[in-house]
């Protein structure tokens, strides 16, 4: 049998226990004496064990008062704390210096009597800093989330269907906070319900290992707006490769899609523009010369001949597929234009009054132009037509009538605007907005309206070339056009031009007309197309001009270098093999100077701008008939 301890071996033993605890232990009799303490409590307190030994808890309270962050509180708890001695209580004590303890007081007993009372210090102030670093970590990742609009998530793969989001995921989503269930089945409700199968597939073969989670989606927020996000996903697994949570992060790029989409049809609008322009150009010097020995023909065959109706229908067929590549051009922006600085409100307002008899009595023209005048660098006539275009679309949108409300602004577009209307950069737009009441168009029409020879109209009802010449007619003046349609919503095309720099001119009394006679004059023609080289030597001799004939511009050279006597005019076409039609007129007017020069062009890409000629370029546009020919060339030898 073990002989009971002494009392010196228990007080010991308690001294002993109070050193080994890890927290500041202070005993109190009811007279408020010290009784006890450990040296920890003196180190945490900081504050000699002399003064403990001699101190009175009153003094030491005083003293522990003076260093807190609210001595006022500290008092004020502790003489609550000797009101009811039977009573428990824990609360936590801040230091200035940065210290903190969780403070416990309990009732001392022995046996059944209280005898004084216990006061354990804990320092958690380590904890608390942890804590602190932790909850401000949070709060970083909650911030770099919203700077990179990166939202986070994880999702419970042991049954529970439990999925958490992050701040910034219940703003990508729409969803406000508090208002998420918090399930998977919460979350595929917001995904677009065409897009479902995938993400369900998508989370599927990356928890069974086959494929990591990474899939962009549609997304239909609660106020009803779609976004498309990107989502990625980690899974994580037990030590046996079970899969436990799906970790992933979610990422708002609407408008990354938004401008992908632009630059595609960017991309494919230029692509169609190359294939029309080429086709134009070669069709051009067919009709040329089938247009122009049409009318040759006319000229030998009498009106009463068998076969002048049918030359006149070839003629007139030409000129039908004229008008065809001549909408080409405009949408390849390789029509040649004559650009003026005119006033946007001035064309409207005239063209204004056309669209109200053109549309019919059951269609509202109306206009709402801005105060000042809006100059704009451009040929007037095409601007002119695109309006009709639009407006004829409009009319077609609205079969038991409408309005068509033509708005003018000027506005300053800056550079958020022009991210999600590329390729616009940010500056002062002259804007023409042409709206309708009609039926709409839905997005994958809107997608493909601008294209050569796309039409939703019956067959034999439309050629398709209306809005792709409206496209060019912007493109080739550095204008942009966008196009905003719901379904039963209407339609908005807004047209952006440049503000022009020079002010709009003052009107000039328009010239008079060109004498048509016979020449006599020296031309050098050059062409690479025979038969539209032969058509004009054939025109042109039948008048009494001397022709120099050439079929490239070095052949042009040295037959000008051979020839002894002047040369009254240069004819040549723009774009030829070797050297263009622009860089054969700077070689000849700087052998020749002062030599005038007509450019024949269905297709240039050259700003026909020719260095040392004092009067400017003559521009004749194929294809073009013997009579418009022998005009210019009269207009050009007389001036």
């Amino acid at each position: 049998m073990t002989d009971r301890p002494t009392l010196e071996e228990t007080i010991a033993l308690l001294e002993a226990t109070l050193e080994a605890t890890h927290d500041g232990i202070l005993v109190l009799d009811l007279d408020r004496r010290v009784i006890r303490y450990n040296r920890l409590l003196a180190k945490m307190l900081r504050i000699p064990t002399e003064a403990i030994d001699a101190g009175h808890a009153e003094q030491l309270l005083r003293g522990i008062a003076a260093e807190l962050e609210d001595p006022e509180s500290f008092e004020r708890r502790s003489q609550e704390l000797w009101s009811d001695v039977s009573a428990t209580s824990t609360d936590v004590l801040r230091f200035k210096d940065g210290r903190v303890f969780e403070r416990f007081v309990a009732p001392h007993r022995i046996g059944a009597t209280i005898v004084g009372r216990v006061v354990s210090l804990r320092d958690i102030g380590p904890a608390l800093r942890a804590e602190e670093a932790l909850e401000q970590h949070r709060a970083f990742l909650e911030k770099a989330q919203e700077i990179g609009h990166i939202g986070s998530w994880v999702a419970e793969l042991d049954g529970s269907d439990r999925l958490e989001w992050s701040t910034e995921s219940h703003l990508i989503f729409g969803v406000p906070l508090g208002q998420f269930a918090g399930t998977s089945e919460a979350f595929f409700a917001v995904v677009h319900p065409d897009d479902r199968q995938a993400v369900r597939a998508a989370a599927e073969a990356a928890a069974a290992g086959r494929r990591p989670y990474d899939i962009e989606h549609r997304v239909v927020r609660p106020d009803g707006t779609e976004r498309w996000v990107h989502e990625r996903a980690a899974i994580l697994r037990d030590p046996q490769g079970r899969a436990l949570r799906m970790v992933g992060t979610v990422q708002d790029i609407t408008e990354r899609r938004q401008l992908e989409d632009q630059l595609r049809q960017s991309q494919k609008m230029e692509a169609i523009g190359r294939l029309a322009g080429g086709i134009a150009h070669d069709l051009n010097n067919a009709l040329t010369a089938i247009a122009g020995y049409a009318e040759l023909a006319l000229g030998e065959v009498g009106s009463d001949h068998a076969a002048r109706a049918d030359v006149e229908e070839i003629r007139r067929a030409a000129e039908r597929a004229g008008s065809v590549t001549r909408q080409l051009l405009a949408f390849s922006r390789k029509q040649l234009l004559e650009p003026r600085v005119f006033d946007l409100n001035e064309t409207i307002a005239a063209i204004a009054r056309l669209l109200a008899r053109l549309l019919g009595a059951d269609v509202e023209v109306q206009t709402r132009l801005a105060g000042a005048m809006l100059p704009v660098l451009g040929d007037p006539g095409q601007v002119e037509q695109a309006v009709i275009n639009l407006a004829v679309n409009a009319r077609d949108a609205m079969p038991r009538g409408g309005k068509l409300v033509l708005s003018t602004a000027l506005e300053t577009v800056d550079e958020p605007f022009t991210r999600s209307h590329l390729p616009m950069t940010p500056g002062q737009y002259v804007v023409l907005r042409v709206s309708d009441t009609g039926h709409g168009m839905p997005r994958e029409t809107m997608g493909r309206i601008f294209e050569p020879f796309f039409t939703t109209k019956d067959v034999g009802k439309g050629t398709g070339l209306g809005l792709s010449m409206v496209y060019g007619t912007l493109k080739q003046i550095g204008g942009f056009i966008f196009v905003d349609s719901e379904i039963n919503r209407g339609t908005t095309f807004r047209l952006y031009f440049p503000l022009a720099a020079a002010p709009v001119p003052a009107a000039r009394d328009a010239p008079g007309r060109s004498s048509e006679r016979h020449g006599h004059e020296t031309l050098l023609i050059v062409e690479d197309e025979p038969s539209v080289r032969n058509l004009v030597a054939s025109a042109l001799r039948h008048d009494g001009y001397r022709l120099l004939l050439a079929s490239s511009a070095e052949e042009a050279l040295l037959a000008a270098d051979a020839h002894d006597g002047p040369i009254d005019l240069l004819l040549t076409d723009a774009m030829m093999p070797g050297k263009s039609g622009v860089e054969l007129a700077n070689l000849l007017t700087a052998r020749r100077p002062g030599i005038p020069v007509i450019i024949m062009s269905g297709y240039t890409e050259e700003t026909l701008e020719v260095r040392g000629l004092k009067d400017p370029i003559v521009l004749l546009q194929k294809p073009f008939t013997p009579r418009e020919l022998r005009r210019r060339l009269r207009e050009v030898l007389d001036r």
